[in-house]
């Protein structure tokens, strides 16, 4: 028998002590530190197959390197494609993570289903009936997707080295348990020694690896922050699950860029890909209405038109009340202070409500301009001509500020049919690339005249 031995975890963020304390001297966090049983018996590891290629490395001098740009998988979808850099890389560990039905397991399932390669999806939180089930909603026509459902690991590569899959999907890694550790599943040992594994397994068979794992009540990635440096990419699912929009969002991608975003519509029949989210993103309306604006913002490198709705009304209870939704509270009152102080509009007495369409959150600041003429519109009860937008920054001392990348919004503005927008007059730009309206404005006075 191997000897048991037990060590101490920081239930936080993973670090490792040979004794019980009160205080991890990592994250300064308190009482969350546990004893887990750890028994580590001589590792079989698995065999690899006969068809893999397993990579022996050697050091290389820099200039010998071959840089030429790495083969990757299409997965059928365009917005993960986009997110991951253009598609899946052999060999890359990836993690998405999300909250509770947000839809992490049916985006994974689409996927597996779409592939055109033989792709192996293991669940350890429901069974192949429920699977399927959910299958036929989606694609009841894929042949090359299987479904297993373990949670042991050793299993687990055991069916691997039959299959030969070409990509490999669990759901979720914190059901996995490894023998060689004596913990529950989902312990931070547990956690550690399966993503190593499964990292192992990629890295020496050129074989992608998804893995879904669940999120804190705080949204963070639950088990050890070492599993998200563990991994190549970190992906987080978000949205509302009042509204139908998810958002994909990379966090840490070692193939790609962290700028991109893809944007999905959730349906009885799985997430479908919304390829422009502009027009989704701004409501539809029989007739103009006070209170409405619309700013072009960037998710990444992708241009969008977001609709910005405001009420502004007198505060019953003489405390006046400031809500944003989708929008920094912090960043509304400060927006509120500069009108009141550069425009003279008495705000200090009034409820101000903010809301941004489609159950999204935007921080880029682009989208300030917009927010103040919402304000100004609906404090004003005068409604903003629809072909209207705006991208500009407002300072504190009422300047208008130029912002990054403000000959896509224009294009972006131009396509979607919009006659005018309300840009920084510091901006430096081609005007006559363009046959959208520019107007420039330099102080939040000039916005005031013009639209009041």
């Amino acid at each position: 028998m191997a000897k048991v031995k037990t060590t101490f975890f920081c239930q936080n963020c993973g670090a490792q002590y040979a004794k019980w304390q009160g205080q991890c001297t990592s994250c300064k966090q308190w009482n969350t530190i546990t004893e887990e049983v750890i028994q580590k018996p001589e590792k079989n590891d698995w065999k690899v197959s006969k068809s893999s290629t397993k990579r022996t490395s050697k050091p290389l001098k820099i200039h010998e390197i071959d840089t030429s740009v790495e083969a990757r998988l299409d997965v059928q979808d365009s917005e993960f494609n986009r997110v991951l850099g253009g598609g899946m890389v052999n060999g890359s560990v990836t993690l998405l993570g999300g909250e509770p039905g947000i839809g992490k397991s049916t985006l994974l399932l689409q996927i597996a289903l779409k592939l055109k390669k033989k792709t192996l999806y293991v669940s350890g939180e429901e069974s192949q009936k429920q699977i399927k089930m959910r299958a036929e909603r989606i694609d009841p026509q894929s042949t090359n997707c299987y479904i297993l459902t373990e949670t042991k690991t050793q299993n687990i590569f055991k069916q691997i080295e039959q299959l030969e899959p070409d990509v490999v999907i669990i759901d979720s890694i914190q059901t996995l348990h490894s023998d060689y550790i004596e913990s529950s599943a989902g312990s931070i040992s547990q956690i550690k020694e399966c993503t190593s594994e499964l990292i192992k397994f990629a890295k020496e068979t050129a074989t992608p690896v998804l893995l879904i794992g669940h999120i804190t009540k705080d949204g963070n990635i639950a088990g050890p922050k070492i599993l998200e440096h563990m991994v190549d990419t970190v992906l987080q699912f978000e949205g509302d699950r009042n509204h139908v929009f998810r958002i994909l969002r990379a966090h840490k991608n070692r193939f790609g860029s962290t700028n991109e975003l893809g944007i999905y519509e959730m349906h009885g029949a799985g997430l479908r890909v919304v390829s422009n989210p502009s027009e989704i993103l701004i409501s539809e309306k029989d007739g103009e209405l006070s209170g409405n604006a619309i700013a072009a913002t960037l998710e990444g490198l992708r241009p969008l038109m977001i609709e910005v709705q405001a009420l502004v009304s007198t505060a019953v209870y003489g405390t006046p009340q400031r809500s944003a939704t989708g929008f920094n509270a912090k960043r509304l009152n400060m927006l509120l202070a500069v009108l009141e102080k550069r425009a003279g509009f008495r705000l200090g007495a009034k409820d101000v409500f903010l809301n941004i369409t489609g159950g999204i959150s935007v921080d880029d600041p682009a989208i300030d301009l917009a927010v103040v003429a919402a304000i100004l519109s609906s404090n004003e009860d005068v409604a903003l001509p629809n072909d209207y937008c705006f991208a500009a920054e407002v300072g504190l001392s009422g300047e208008i500020r130029p912002v990054q990348r403000v000959e896509q919004r224009i294009l972006e503005a131009e396509k979607l049919g919009f006659s005018t927008i309300f840009v920084s007059k510091y901006n430096k730009f081609n005007h006559k690339s363009t046959s959208i309206k520019v107007q420039l404005v330099s102080k939040i006075e000039d916005l005031v005249n013009f639209l009041v």
